[in-house]
């Protein structure tokens, strides 16, 4: 298809706007999408998903780090870092406050945010730790611009996402009284992650923070279009004599005469070793053998084959869900956007 020497990646643009069309009906703006970048963009590729973001109108971004928010910073007009204190501040990167030990760790001046913890218990002030927290904002001479918090279940068809939506409000409202007590500017309030933005027909938040969604992989929605596909290219073809083995520890035997080829897709890659002697690809090539660092094999003869175009099915074949699948896949592997 593509006359790349090495497994390659495919990125569709037409289905990555497909699916900001969807958000965007939910959101009722553009405006209020926040595309999640981390992790090389759930392994799509940092620039390449920033740059169709911006083609398609989007002007937020939110990342892990201050590498990837310094490379992304000509794409967007606000950036959120997740998870990382920056040496300066900066006039367009936000950056998270997750504790109240770490406020005073950042440079005076930065435009920061407050996570709280509606539930998570993982990063995030206390909820009875808000006035502290404005009160240390306030004396490190850092701007805050946003509270927001993040669902542990949205995903699941369980009452905790009302209790945290529940808990978040009472934030909100007491956050809002703490702004004007220290004549802070009005607030940014956001909670919705994908799951949470499907969960309602009412999103009234200032921006959804959204990833799987808009990569297409949101389990549970068949109107979503999967933006990345994975092929890999054929190393070597052998025939494979009845009871030959083939791989590490030779845990495939052949039971016939079988044809089989070697591909350039490993382990080290990102293909995930559990799916070794069980993996089927979408156009039924069945892999065989144990699955190697820089390659695997496969019950075919073709020059090339598709390992997947769906992260959600391969996910279920090795029982994970679709996001470990797609940020497995290294940053080294050629994306291509069609």
């Amino acid at each position: 298809m593509y006359n790349f020497l090495m497994a390659y990646i495919i990125l569709n643009k037409n289905n990555f706007f497909h699916n900001l069309d969807i958000i965007s009906k939910r959101t009722k703006s553009k405006d209020k999408i926040a595309i999640v970048l981390k992790d090389n963009a759930y392994g799509h590729g940092l620039l390449e998903m920033a740059e169709m973001s911006k083609e398609y109108g989007i002007k937020k971004a939110v990342v892990r780090s201050c590498e990837d928010a310094k490379r992304v910073e000509d794409f967007f007009e606000y950036i959120l870092v997740l998870g990382e204190i920056p040496n300066s501040a900066s006039k367009k990167v936000r950056y998270t406050i997750n504790s109240l030990d770490s406020i005073e760790n950042f440079p005076k001046n930065s435009l920061v945010e407050l996570k709280v913890d509606s539930g998570m218990h993982r990063n995030g002030v206390l909820s009875s730790e808000l006035r502290e927290a404005f009160l240390r904002i306030k004396k490190a001479g850092l701007i805050l611009e946003g509270v927001f918090t993040h669902h542990r279940s949205a995903d699941e068809l369980t009452s905790e996402w009302f209790w945290q939506n529940d808990n978040f409000k009472r934030v909100k409202k007491e956050a809002k009284a703490l702004a004007e007590e220290f004549k802070v500017e009005p607030l940014r309030f956001h909670s919705a992650n994908s799951a949470s933005l499907f969960r309602s027909e009412s999103f009234d938040e200032d921006m959804a923070r959204v990833g799987i969604v808009s990569y297409g992989c949101l389990e549970g929605s068949d109107e979503l279009k999967p933006v990345l596909s994975l092929y890999a290219k054929k190393i070597s073809t052998r025939e494979l004599k009845k009871s030959q083995r083939v791989g590490y520890g030779g845990r495939f035997v052949a039971q016939e005469d079988l044809v089989v080829s070697n591909y350039d897709f490993g382990y080290g890659d990102g293909f995930l070793r559990c799916l070794s002697n069980k993996f089927v690809a979408p156009n039924g090539e069945r892999q065989v053998g144990t699955i190697s660092m820089d390659n695997s094999s496969f019950l075919t003869d073709k020059d090339e084959i598709l390992i997947f175009d769906d992260a959600r099915v391969a996910a279920k074949q090795a029982d994970t869900i679709s996001y470990e699948i797609l940020t497995s896949l290294k940053s080294y592997i050629k994306r291509w956007i069609v």
